[in-house]
């Protein structure tokens, strides 16, 4: 079978004179870049189908553009286009252009679903690509790619005669040096890189990045995106052979946190914009550490124990203990301090217990720690329902939680603490085909959202005793199960409207494009995003929906509530909209509703642009 390499070809404008430095570039570039097309080309080569060929045609559609630099706007030259299932791609020139070349059908018409067709004597089973062009993604070295692989929100349709512009954000990065006392090679110190991320509009701080320094130090941190970062080193203990004696005292380095602190909450935060290079330096303090145990009375002998450790009382990553599973206790060396310790099992039957120590001038045993047993959060569901249920007579549409309830209800235990363990609480699967409980089990202590989805209606009322978990976390400690009641309605609200100010070019693309007969357009649905945004100290829950090419939303089963509904030009992935001090930069934008059961409302918003 022969791999067709038309698609795969760079295009240079001929009758231009390429500087030897461009050329240098180029090949400099194409020998990174070889292996990306190969790899094009072995796809290409496994998804062609082993089926005879039902056309032959080889007409083709052409989708011709430039990638440039999201910040600077200047041309990238010999970057890597390419669709998003690898099937086609193409190199831009120097002047950053690309031009990519697809089959078309006898007809004039896109390729349909499960048409098959023949270029150059390889075979493609084209499938539903009528959306390709508007999803087509770039990649060169020192760039990003487009996060989760997906365009950007109001990037303009892929029309036929119309040039398309991909957009590529340069990378930031952190460099900088460790300065330890010790000049051996063998003080290679960890760096640890965490980012402060946004998920259900609130902050969260996650892993970024794990770098060891270099003999010299040095270290380097790269492909970073824009935002919120904290950087510190981890914990190394001092074994220089020219001071280390192993009769002698331990010494080692506690975790820095850039620029100077002694705990991450402390720390300075490090604001990257794209293409941003900061440099940090870090300096590690040696000082002598202290054995350290703690006996766990009941600790598994089969199964792994989590420790955290909480210098000062403040939680955050940095320090680390071990477990020793065949004496059962937490073992390890710490500095002068007060540490809150945490142990964790989760098995199937987990169990959590803590202590608090403190670290001064010798080496101590804790006090004998416990771990409790988790536990379970049962939830008991009222379907309030008041639309007709073709399944059920009227006088069934209100009962109780059961296995309409599962099926309709989604409901979620969001975590409180800003660091996360990775233990998020599960719904237990069905028993048997009658189960139809509703059931948290193996739930650690700590506080929780309790976040309710459905697929009709809304939570008119979630409740645990006297307190309204709409507004108020869940506290789950020790001891007895707790029960959570959850009462759905299908009265909401309905919000609809248009957004003012989407801009028109493509459309007018569009329709230039069928005027003029041709006959391939490849649109991107979705223009903006609306958000409904509950008001401080009032009931509500967030919805967010599309805005499409013609400008329309609808949002429907919205609770009743006050609300502040904005539009924005973007999905907004790092929306802090829990926090009322983050949106107080919103007070004098979009509109504000107050709804009730059942009312329809109509809005007319202004689009909100990233830039703002």
């Amino acid at each position: 079978m022969v791999i067709p390499t038309r698609n795969l070809r760079t295009r240079v404008r001929f009758g231009r004179t390429v500087p030897r430095s461009a050329r240098v570039e180029r090949r400099r570039t194409t020998h990174l870049l070889v292996s990306s097309v190969l790899l094009f080309a072995s796809v290409l080569a496994r998804q062609a189908p082993a089926q005879s060929v039902s056309s032959t045609n080889t007409k083709k559609n052409f989708i011709h553009g430039v990638v440039i630099n999201g910040v600077t706007r200047e041309p990238i030259g010999y970057a890597l286009v390419f669709s998003p299932d690898n099937r086609f791609g193409t190199m831009t020139d120097d002047q950053g252009r690309f031009e990519l070349a697809f089959p078309q059908s006898t007809a004039g018409r896109v390729a349909g679903a499960n048409e098959v067709y023949s270029i150059d004597g390889a075979v493609y089973d084209i499938g539903s690509y009528s959306m390709f062009g508007s999803m087509l993604k770039a990649r060169k070295p020192g760039f990003l790619e487009s996060e989760n692989g997906s365009p950007m929100a109001n990037d303009p349709p892929v029309v036929q005669g119309v040039d398309v512009t991909i957009k590529l954000m340069p990378e930031a990065l952190i460099v900088g040096r460790v300065v330890l006392p010790s000049s051996n090679a063998y003080d290679r110190i960890g760096v640890e890189l965490y980012k402060r991320q946004i998920s259900e509009g609130r902050p969260h701080w996650i892993r970024a990045g794990f770098v060891n320094t270099r003999s010299n130090g040095e270290f380097r941190f790269a492909d970073l995106r824009p935002g919120t970062y904290k950087l510190f080193t981890q914990e190394l203990l001092d074994r220089d052979p020219l001071l280390f004696d192993p009769r002698g005292p331990v010494y080692g380095y506690p975790p820095v946190y850039f620029p100077n602190a002694g705990n991450f909450q402390t720390a300075g935060s490090i604001q990257l914009t794209p293409g941003a290079t900061f440099q940090a330096e870090l300096s590690p303090v040696r000082q002598p550490y202290y054995p350290v145990k703690v006996p766990i009375s009941n600790g598994p002998a089969d199964e792994g124990v989590q420790v955290a450790v909480a210098a000062q009382g403040r939680k955050g990553p940095g320090f680390s203990l071990g477990y020793n599973d065949r004496e059962q206790r937490i073992e390890v060396s710490l500095p002068d301090g007060t540490y809150l310790i945490e142990a964790s099992s989760f098995g199937p039957k987990g169990a959590t217990g803590s202590t608090t120590i403190t670290v001064k001038g010798t080496g101590l045993e804790g006090s004998l720690m416990t771990l409790v047993p988790h536990i379970s959060v049962r939830l008991e569901v009222k379907l309030e329902f008041r639309s007709g249920d073709p399944d059920n007579s009227s006088n069934q549409n209100v009962r109780r939680e059961g296995q309409r309830g599962r099926q309709t209800v989604n409901v979620r235990l969001e975590p409180l603490d800003e660091f996360g363990s990775g233990n998020t609480p599960q719904l237990r699967p069905p028993t048997s085909p009658d189960d139809d409980s509703l059931v948290f089990e193996n739930v650690p202590p700590g506080r929780y959202w309790v976040r309710v989805d459905s697929s009709q209606g809304f939570a008119a009322a979630v409740a645990s005793g006297s307190i309204d978990l709409l507004r108020m976390p869940l506290t789950v400690g020790t001891g007895a199960s707790l029960l959570v009641e959850v009462t759905m309605r299908d009265d909401g609200a309905e919000v609809s409207g248009t957004v003012e100010g989407l801009g028109d070019t493509a459309l007018s693309a569009q329709n230039a494009a069928a005027q003029s007969g041709g006959s391939f357009v490849i649109s991107h649905p979705i223009q903006a995003y609306v958000y409904c945004i509950p008001l401080p100290d009032t009931s509500g829950e967030v919805r967010q929906g599309f805005v499409m090419w013609d400008g329309k939303f609808d949002l429907s089963q919205v609770p009743p509530g006050a609300y502040r509904v904005l539009a924005f030009d973007r999905q907004q992935t790092e929306f802090e909209y829990r926090s009322a001090e983050a949106m107080r930069a919103y007070e004098t934008k979009g509109q504000i509703v107050r709804l009730v059961p059942g009312q329809k409302e109509t809005l007319r918003l202004q689009l909100i642009s990233s830039s703002e």
